[in-house]
């Protein structure tokens, strides 16, 4: 069985996608997209523009261009860099909004058309995903070996929200939404993931380490040693330690036993397993090892964790 280690993490942490807006407005434009909880996201269907992160130079998007920006910064989006910016804020959004939901600016220009999107994920998960991305993260359909697969994804998402009423088009927006951020950050690996750090998501472009996570993450509850880890992989145990250490920042037992610790975090914020049950599956023996382990990784003791989650997500 093949795992698939970043939709693994990316379901852990309930990294959630909604679709926020449809803009199409015709030039002169220009508009302020203020920070947000979670991640922002636009998709360039049609024409072109500009964006401006602050402290970073404004960068020009064309069609098939995908920009994420993992910690939701604030950013500018215009056809010019030096026009005067508009607040997107409610007001905004009520003057532009049409009967079919698509945000329309009039203007005598050229026509540009943006699918813009948001993620959210658990604010409990302590396994990061998002975090581990640079402040900007642009890929493009046209790059030969990835662009394929995000530009059939990205002409889904524009016909579904070009679906008005039809039956599921939101239902089928946002889960394109999901496949398009594991395939976005797939294509960033392929040809720009040297800037990210030391991390499991920069160990996933290591062959050995990338079967290494596939393995612990597939079965996390295994007594698993070195050496077994090791023969699953196919290399020695010295080459594992190595490879798995310098990409990921951790040994690999190390890793496994955060990685452990995280699910048991899953679980007992979303189902209503016992504790006992829980330490189990994840390979823990004995419940108050168990107990003693969750409680240095997370501040508190399973019951308490579970009680405090709870209360806050109410």
């Amino acid at each position: 069985m093949r795992v698939d280690v970043l939709g693994d993490v990316l379901a852990l942490a309930r990294v959630d996608a909604s679709l926020m807006a449809t803009f199409d407005a015709r030039a002169p434009w220009a508009i302020e997209l203020p920070a947000r909880q979670g991640a922002s996201f636009h998709a360039v269907v049609a024409g072109t523009c500009w964006l401006t992160v602050d402290g970073m130079p404004p960068r020009r998007l064309a069609p098939g261009d995908l920009v994420l920006l993992p910690a939701g910064a604030r950013h500018e989006l215009a056809t010019d860099p030096d026009l005067p910016t508009r607040r997107f804020d409610a007001e905004l959004k009520r003057s532009l909004i049409q009967p079919d939901g698509e945000l329309m600016l009039a203007g005598p220009g050229a026509r540009t058309r943006i699918l813009c999107a948001g993620y959210s994920y658990e604010a409990h998960a302590a396994h990061p995903v998002l975090s581990l991305l640079p402040p900007v993260l642009q890929v493009a359909t046209a790059q030969p070996k990835s662009g394929p697969w995000l530009r059939t994804v990205l002409d889904l998402l524009a016909h579904e929200t070009r679906g008005g009423a039809a039956t599921g088009s939101d239902t089928a927006a946002v889960r394109l939404l999901d496949l398009l951020l594991i395939h976005v950050i797939r294509a960033w690996l392929d040809t720009g993931g040297d800037a990210v750090g030391v991390s499991w998501l920069r160990g996933l472009r290591d062959p050995v380490t990338a079967r290494a996570l596939a393995a612990l993450h597939q079965r996390p509850g295994h007594d698993w040693t070195l050496d077994a880890l090791a023969a699953t992989v196919n290399v020695s145990r010295a080459t594992l330690a190595r490879r798995f250490t310098h990409h990921v920042g951790e040994p690999p037992l190390t890793y496994l036993n955060r990685w452990r610790l995280n699910v048991a975090a899953h679980k007992l914020r979303n189902t209503t397993l016992q504790v006992a049950a829980i330490a189990h599956e994840i390979g823990y023996t004995s419940e108050f090892a168990f107990n003693r382990a969750f409680a240095r990784a997370h501040g508190h003791p399973p019951g308490r964790y579970r009680r405090h989650t709870q209360r806050a997500d109410c």
